[in-house]
């Protein structure tokens, strides 16, 4: 039964609770997923071979215990929130309220979105409007956020979307109140992002990756960057320090452990600058990443390590949490969480991936 506690100042050995400003809880299951049927040559490879494969497998079962898996992942590292983009083609309609139960199960704060896009059956038709799954997926967003769903309006890409359907999901976002959750200028498909945007951002945007941005791109809101991610896939550094923009820090769906990201996001800047310190990426983690999800403020997290100092973060690993309140509710006591059975998560979440598995090496 989980405990109620009252609200305290933080010690050297304790923050917030630590938010990932761009996760793909889908992929928690990922790992371990039959190789694709060539080995990928580019960044457009990996998307066509792996990522588009995965999602058309998944069913609100298998979303379920990835969403399961990757919140208790999540909190055993420290975080808290989550800012989660969502796509799953073969089942749009209700994907994104299975995702907020299973968080608000494992006792982690998730705002997420669906990923609208045209690369899938319908998209704009002069004569009938936006159609098929683009126009799902935005009646998916309408849905989670008039039910009172904490999200955004979520867009895949521009390279993906028409011009039609960027401008509906910017007006959807407006609308609504909310921003608009997409990648930009990840690889060098969607460099011509900042002409496609122009006119439709503004400062409640969530920009991912940001990796083939002009210097003075020119579109409003907060980039994410995902050092890892963008490492993994080859993408090339997106340098975030050069922006006007600010500047968050996410993993893009490689787990939720925001220290380590940190600890890799440092490196990888310090490759590029020697001037530079882990100062830099901790500001990201702990000044914008609390603005992009408030909530966190309320989360208190006491860790293994006795100062949760950058300049030592950024040199010490095994750093983990040991006892996390979220909104005055103890949700981890002494290491182990008060409010699911991980156990248990992870063999259901085992048992949903292979049946993933199965599913992805039957698809065409």
């Amino acid at each position: 039964m989980a405990l109620s506690v009252p609200a305290a100042g933080l010690g050297p050995d304790q923050t917030h609770g630590l938010v990932c400003a761009h996760h793909h809880l889908y992929s928690a299951l990922a790992r371990g997923m039959p190789a694709p049927s060539r080995t990928p040559e580019s960044f457009r490879d990996i998307l066509e071979l792996v990522w588009w494969r995965l999602d058309r497998a998944l069913d609100l079962d298998i979303i379920e215990w990835s969403a399961k898996l990757g919140a208790l992942e999540a909190l055993e590292a420290g975080t808290t929130c989550i800012i989660d983009h969502h796509e799953s083609p073969g089942v749009i309609e209700g994907s994104l309220t299975v995702i907020a139960d299973a968080c608000a199960q494992v006792g982690v704060r998730v705002n997420t979105c669906y990923g609208v896009t045209d690369r899938h059956p319908g998209g704009f038709d002069p004569r009938r409007g936006i159609t098929g799954d683009a126009r799902r997926g935005l009646d998916e967003n309408r849905r989670f956020l008039a039910g009172g769903g904490t999200g955004m309006v979520g867009v895949h890409a521009a390279f993906t979307c028409s011009d039609e359907t960027l401008a509906a999901a910017a007006a959807l976002a407006d609308e609504m109140g909310v921003g608009v959750h997409i990648h930009v200028a990840e690889g060098i498909d969607d460099r011509d992002a900042p002409e496609r945007l122009a006119g439709l951002t503004n400062d409640r945007w969530l920009l991912v990756h940001g990796v083939h941005l002009r210097d003075d791109h020119g579109l409003a809101g907060t980039i994410v960057h995902n050092p890892r991610s963008n490492m993994n896939n080859a993408v090339g550094y997106a340098r975030p320090t050069r922006f006007a923009n600010a500047v968050g820090l996410g993993t893009d769906g490689i787990g939720a452990d925001m220290v380590d990201e940190h600890r890799l996001a440092y490196v990888r800047l310090r490759e590029s600058d020697v001037t530079e310190s882990p100062q830099t990426p901790w500001q990201w983690l702990v000044q914008t990443n609390p603005d992009l999800f408030p909530a966190c403020r309320d989360d208190v997290v006491t860790w293994s390590y006795d100062d949760m100092d950058p300049w030592k973060l950024a040199f010490t690993t095994g750093v983990t949490p040991t006892e996390i309140t979220v909104g005055g509710e103890r949700v981890m006591q002494d290491g182990r969480l008060t409010r699911v059975d991980a156990t248990e998560i992870r063999a259901k979440a085992a048992e949903a991936a292979s049946k993933l598995h199965r599913k992805l090496g039957e698809l065409p």
